[in-house]
């Protein structure tokens, strides 16, 4: 047949070689498994690509481009469904030439791409019909590579060596890449055809196909990780393997409320982040699992599993259940400085690459954060005061004991009652809390702040850890014990408003450095004590105001750092950025405090930013450039998305308007003085759950108030209004 044609500047730094936001790659994700493509569907190597489909943080596929008789096929639309289980590229041919001769105008040929993963392969429909008069001689076209990337290399880590890359295995109608690694690890990508190439070469498939006036033709491509084919055809195992994930997707939502309401496009937004959680969610022997975000963090994250499970507590408490399952079975038991591990500490990384196994990076099991410990004893208290489950709460008791025993012990590293950080080995992160930056603790005048460093959203998870401590053993029955952590509570919020208070700021100062120097500078981190409840009544006003001004709120949503601080840079990562999950925070502080009016603000900023966002998907950030008349967000070059804690934010914001709360020893939800921000007149919450029992309720606007509605129940559950 004739051929037709027409560099980091820090250590695990994520440089901005390749802008997420300028390729808006198209994802998807199953378990360990996840792939990034182009709009149409292909994967396109070249420096400092991210697209691939990667497994166990590898990249098992860094090339996958589709041509149609030598060309690049047109894109028509590409969209991932909303349910994420499948990516849909329509595309066309071009005009095609033979020397100078045009012979096949334009837009004759339709290629429709389905690919979806499951089980660690990617499957691919290719569709293929012909609209022209006359029968069609097609070539399609796929070149395919593995480079075996590990994730930290394709992030801009570079390496000295490297394992050994095998001669492609071609037979048939499949091919086997391999490489085996300097672990010792053989991994292999196959890839196989149906029907049976008319050429196939270690690097390229040729499928050679007449199509007659409106004929039709179907080729199905499967890719597997690790994973010898089966026995069935591709294209049978295509159809069987996508009922598989269809079913997987709906039985890992199966159990959780739903949302509804009256503004369609939030309709969308909340329906994309539904998805985009349920998505992530990879289950573990302990239960699922929220995978932090997509490219960069497709793994577990303490810090983000315990905030995303704390968001979506009120609507799936199963999540809850899973993180704490997990992180309780691999808590710290020994020191060990490379991974900065202390007995009690709770997980921070987990990753399976080659660099993680041979320890080129210190992230294989890594336990530098400083404040995954304390949010674990906060979700487990809320976890129970959500459930009223004291059967798991009481399994996982010695776990909650070890973690306030390597606060009291380990995370007070001077003596002076406060949780500080400071890495144990020179590989580990600088900066271990939520922001992790090198340049994100700071003084006034810019310069660094130098350790041990206690930051003030640390102090605050320690006093609602201790507090939460102290409720599960009322309920567990240890009395003596729950009666010295409200004593320890209470001298912790006394010592706290006296050390961080800074009356000429009307804030809480970000840190202490070393010297017990506080940082000077306003941030956002002071709105995760009013979160948390360390904050006495009267602080709560001052920080709203400051919080809510044109310093940190941008229109899109409050930055964190306020514009008057030497180091503010709106484009930077953790200097003047607007995180999504950051102010899903500080408006459960705002609720919290009674300042619901300035919660549903946030609420109205953040969804006025994922308006112009592809998908209605929020990031894992954007930049905190102030809001433009008819001008959307600046996005973040190499912003995650999904993120798990992003996707949870709506969720989260709902509950914090709607002052949700629930009592299952009384089998009562509460909404505590309920408003809806601007854009919503109407939302109707289906399957609110206590135990067994279900309820389904409307919160509608009358005039100026809220009026709460009992659509249905089922079983022993009531709700009401409260104050």
């Amino acid at each position: 047949m004739t051929e037709l044609k027409a560099t980091p500047v820090a250590q695990f730094y994520i440089p901005a070689a390749a802008s997420l936001q300028e390729r808006r790659p198209r994802i998807l994700k199953d378990g360990d498994t996840f792939g990034l493509f182009d709009h149409n569907g292909d994967i396109l190597s070249g420096t400092g690509s991210p697209e691939g489909i990667y497994h166990l943080d590898t990249r098992y596929l860094s090339q996958f481009h589709l041509s149609l008789c030598g060309a690049r096929p047109l894109l028509l639309s590409s969209t991932v469904r909303d349910d994420n289980a499948m990516l849909r590229c329509d595309l066309t041919n071009p005009d095609l030439y033979r020397g100078d001769n045009r012979i096949l105008e334009h837009d004759l040929i339709h290629l429709r791409r389905s690919k979806f993963l499951w089980r660690s392969c990617c499957f691919e429909r290719l569709a293929i019909r012909n609209f022209s008069e006359k029968r069609q001689l097609v070539t399609l076209g796929l070149e395919f590579a593995a480079d075996f990337a590990d994730i930290f290399e394709v992030r801009g880590t570079q390496r000295e060596h490297r394992g050994v890359r095998h001669a492609p295995e071609v037979g048939g109608d499949l091919v086997t890449l391999a490489y085996t690694g300097l672990d010792r690890v053989r991994r292999e990508t196959i890839v196989r055809f149906s029907p049976r190439p008319s050429q196939l070469m270690a690097g390229r498939a040729n499928i050679e196909l007449a199509l007659e006036p409106q004929g039709r033709a179907a080729v199905f491509v499967e890719i597997s990780c690790n994973t010898v084919p089966r026995g069935h055809s591709a294209a049978d195992e295509f159809f069987r393997s996508f009922r598989g994930a269809i079913k997987r997707l709906r039985g890992a939502c199966s159990g959780a409320a739903t949302i509804e309401t009256s503004n369609e496009i939030f309709n969308e937004a909340i329906r994309r982040s539904h998805s985009d959680l349920y998505m992530l969610l990879t289950e573990q022997p302990e239960g699922p699992y929220p995978y932090a975000g997509i490219p960069w963090f497709s793994t577990i994250f303490g810090r983000d599993g315990l905030i995303a499970a704390l968001q979506t507590l009120w609507m799936d408490p199963s999540i809850a259940r899973g993180v704490l399952g997990y992180l309780a079975a691999n808590q710290a038991t020994v020191e060990d400085n490379l991974t900065d591990a202390e007995p009690g500490k709770i997980l921070h990384e987990v990753r399976r690459g080659e660099m993680a196994e041979l320890r080129e990076v210190p992230f294989r099991r890594y336990y530098g954060s400083v404040d995954a410990t304390p949010l674990f004893v906060m979700l487990a208290g809320a976890y129970l005061q959500r459930t009223g489950d004291t059967g798991f709460l009481r399994g996982i008791w010695p776990n909650i004991d070890a973690a306030l025993g390597w606060i009291e012990k380990y995370g007070d590293r001077d003596g002076d009652g406060f949780v500080e950080y400071g890495r144990r080995a020179p590989g580990g992160l600088a900066n271990q809390g939520w922001k992790d930056s090198h340049d994100s603790v700071f003084h006034a005048d810019g310069s660094l702040a130098q350790g041990p460093i206690a930051l003030v959203e640390v102090q605050a998870y320690v006093y609602a850890a201790i507090q939460a401590a102290a409720r599960i053993a009322r309920d567990l029955e240890l009395n003596s014990h729950a009666a010295n952590l409200e004593r320890r509570a209470r001298d912790l919020r006394e010592r706290f408003d006296a050390a961080f208070w800074d009356a000429e700021l009307g804030s809480y100062v970000l840190a202490l450095d070393g010297a017990k120097r506080p940082c000077r500078v306003r941030t956002s981190n002071a709105g995760h004590a009013l979160y948390a409840g360390v904050a006495y009544k009267e602080r709560a006003e001052p920080i709203i105001r400051g919080l809510m001004s044109s310093n940190f709120y941008s229109g899109w949503g409050i930055r964190t750092v306020a514009t008057s601080e030497l180091r503010y840079n709106p484009m930077s990562y953790h200097n003047g950025s607007v995180w999504p999950h950051d102010n899903a925070i500080i408006a459960q502080g705002f609720a919290r405090y009674d300042f619901a009016v300035a919660a549903a603000r946030v609420f109205q900023g953040l969804f006025a930013a994922s308006i112009y966002i592809d998908l209605r998907r929020l990031p894992e950030l954007f930049c905190g450039f102030s809001r433009q008349r008819s001008q959307g967000p600046t996005f973040y070059p190499v912003a995650c998305a999904p993120q798990a804690w992003a996707a949870t934010v709506p969720m989260s914001l709902l509950q914090s308007c709607l002052g949700l709360r629930f009592d299952p020893g009384k089998r009562m939800i509460t909404l505590r003085r309920p408003v809806l921000p601007p854009f919503l007149d109407d939302v109707i919450l289906r399957g609110l759950s206590i135990g067994e029992a279900r309820a389904n309720i409307r919160a509608r606007r009358s005039g100026g108030n809220v009026v709460v509605d009992l659509l249905s129940t089922e079983g022993n559950i009531g709700v009401r209004l409260g104050d």
